[in-house]
């Protein structure tokens, strides 16, 4: 699609929101016109990202940047110009809007489940799937990609059962409504002892009596009971010996504020938001651990903070206390969550670094992939000021981590 063909959609648009009467009709095309606008500049957008790779070490903090957006939303924009570079036909169908962008993101997500030597043999596949997905919706063409997806998995072989367990994964996240989402993808075999387990949970906690608050309708009954049964395996009624108990982590920022005063800050660092009264009620049986930091400096944590070269893992009160500290990935620009990161060492295990608390900082899985195969270079000051050197000369550098300044 040529850019006077792209204008002439636009003009089309305009006219229809400019137009009060408009009808069904009217509206519809200029909706077709927005996906076929929206899809040319996805196309071209993933061109400029492609040219950029080659004169940037650090694209993502350029694409978030110009497009006022996050380090994260960057890096899928990335992944989608890197599987447009590797499908010409899907590019220029994209480019002509015949598809849109979400086509081309099922691939992306399809070819993360294979080895990267396989990924190759997906997008020569899905290549001769362009008509397919014109012709078919976006839920038709991702089950498609999926089938090739299998399709790979069998044939390439890997012992099916191991390599499902090597895909075993568990996700956590807060959705709008403040509602705490577990998701998890487990080989059969767990997956059969995990739904035992909650089958007799069931039974055990709900045999005579449904609790307060169930649903009547027999498939949300069965997963609100469900959950009942998971909540209940972490009690000792739910036939665990240990009770689970929450951690929770009280965060005193002892820096100065503004006007050069101590101002010490408390805060509950918590994955989500609680009501106060329930919170107060849960202190009564969590494990609470205060951890002071200032300017950068942890002055207090529970629990031992230098292992030195006794472990090359991390323990739980190193990760307590660098919460404390970083709220995101230390990389600059990027607002993945610290609890979602890695613990990087400054100074490389491998090159005689320590597991030391002076020496480990939270890295998402992307920003902990580019320091060890792209060249980036890390330092870190007393006081964890951070520098970030890319093989392009760029250099990107913040101050201690405060908490009243964290993303």
């Amino acid at each position: 699609m040529e850019s006077k063909a792209v204008a002439e959609r636009v003009e089309r648009i305009a006219e229809a929101c400019a137009d009060d009467a408009a009808d069904a009709t009217t509206i519809e095309a200029a909706l077709i016109a927005a996906r076929d606008a929206t899809a040319w500049i996805d196309a071209h957008q993933a061109v400029l990202i492609a040219t950029l790779e080659a004169t940037s070490s650090f694209p993502e903090a350029v694409i978030a940047s110009a497009a006022t957006t996050s380090i994260a939303a960057a890096g899928r924009c990335r992944d989608r110009a890197a599987t447009l570079a590797a499908m010409p036909n899907l590019a220029e169908a994209l480019a002509d809007g015949a598809i849109t962008a979400q086509h081309i993101d099922a691939v992306t997500r399809g070819s993360r489940q294979l080895p990267a030597d396989r990924r190759d043999d997906l997008f020569d596949r899905v290549e001769s799937l362009a008509a397919v997905a014109e012709a078919g919706t976006i839920d038709q063409f991702r089950k498609r990609v999926e089938l090739e997806v299998r399709r790979l998995q069998s044939g390439d072989g890997i012992d099916r059962l191991e390599r499902q367990r090597r895909n075993t994964r568990l996700t956590t996240w807060v959705d709008d409504d403040g509602m705490w989402n577990l998701r998890g993808r487990f080989d059969p075999v767990t997956g059969v002892r995990l739904a035992s387990r909650l089958e007799q949970a069931v039974e055990t906690l709900f045999a005579e009596a449904t609790p307060d608050g169930c649903p009547t309708d027999p498939v949300e009954k069965k997963q609100f009971l469900a959950a009942g049964a998971l909540i209940g395996l972490l009690d000792e009624s739910g036939g665990v010996s240990r009770p689970g108990r929450p951690e929770f982590v009280v965060v005193v920022d002892a820096d100065l504020d503004a006007g050069g005063r101590p101002g010490p800050v408390a805060e509950w660092s918590i994955p989500v938001e609680i009501p106060a009264r329930v919170l107060a009620e849960l202190a009564g049986t969590a494990d609470i651990h205060a951890v002071v930091v200032r300017n950068g400096v942890v002055l207090h944590a529970p629990g031992e903070l230098d292992l030195g070269r006794t472990t090359r893992l991390a323990n739980r009160a190193q990760r307590r206390a660098l919460r404390g500290l970083h709220r995101c990935c230390a990389i600059p620009g990027c607002d993945v969550r610290s609890d979602r990161c890695a613990l990087h060492h400054v100074v490389w295990w491998r090159h005689g670094g320590r597991t030391d608390l002076a020496n480990l900082i939270p890295v998402c899985s992307r920003h902990h992939t580019q320091i060890h195969h792209d060249g980036w270079v890390v330092e870190l000051g007393p006081n964890r000021e951070l520098t970030l050197r890319l093989p392009d000369g760029t250099v990107r550098a913040t101050g201690p981590p405060g908490r009243r300044h964290a993303a």
